[in-house]
């Protein structure tokens, strides 16, 4: 955990939504990657650039709003074969530390998908600095990436490809930008 410390408050973000995603890969019958992401989630963010050993991040994904542009793979993906979206209709995050690494952060915290929650590491390797949007408010963006395995989830559904393989890859990239807008 950071130690440095800071006199300062850290200051309330809200996740815009409209100007953020939340994606993800995956491997597909061992040749390409596929694409998805989620369409509604939530979030906030209090941060201290000054002392990022202070920040606490919570964020919130309508597993529901899943879009891999196949109407019928994301209706498989809803169902209990995957997220199960009726049972467990969102998936959480909840930091526990950040800690800055070279230009960057990294946020340990725990993500619950399918009411499994498991540590993961988020690597934040780009940040833009605090300005203000032609509207007033005030603003800062962030990307980030971590890697998963779905399994330890309990998203094990897979079915054996005839040369060798599966058809869904059990690591999961995930990619995330923020655009954050400060609270008063």
């Amino acid at each position: 955990m950071n130690t440095t410390t800071s006199t300062s408050t850290p200051v309330l973000w809200t996740l815009d939504a409209t100007h953020s995603s939340v994606g993800f890969s995956v491997r597909h019958m061992m040749i390409t990657n596929v694409r998805g992401e989620f369409q509604k989630f939530s979030g906030e963010v209090a941060y201290d650039p000054e002392n990022p050993g202070a920040t606490r991040i919570s964020a919130t994904i309508d597993v529901a709003s899943i879009h891999t542009r196949e109407a019928a793979r994301d209706a498989h993906l809803r169902s209990p074969d995957f997220f199960n979206a009726e049972q467990f209709p969102t998936i959480t995050f909840a930091s526990r530390s950040v800690d800055r690494a070279g230009d960057g952060l990294v946020v340990v915290g725990d993500l619950s998908i399918r009411g499994v929650s498991r540590e993961v590491r988020l690597t934040v390797d780009e940040m833009s600095a605090e300005h203000t949007d032609p509207w007033g408010n005030r603003r800062i963006g962030a990307a980030a990436k971590t890697k998963i395995k779905r399994s330890v989830f309990g998203i094990t559904w897979n079915t054996a490809l005839e040369l060798g393989g599966v058809l869904v890859g059990d690591e999961i990239t995930i990619h995330i930008e923020a655009s954050l807008v400060r609270q008063a």
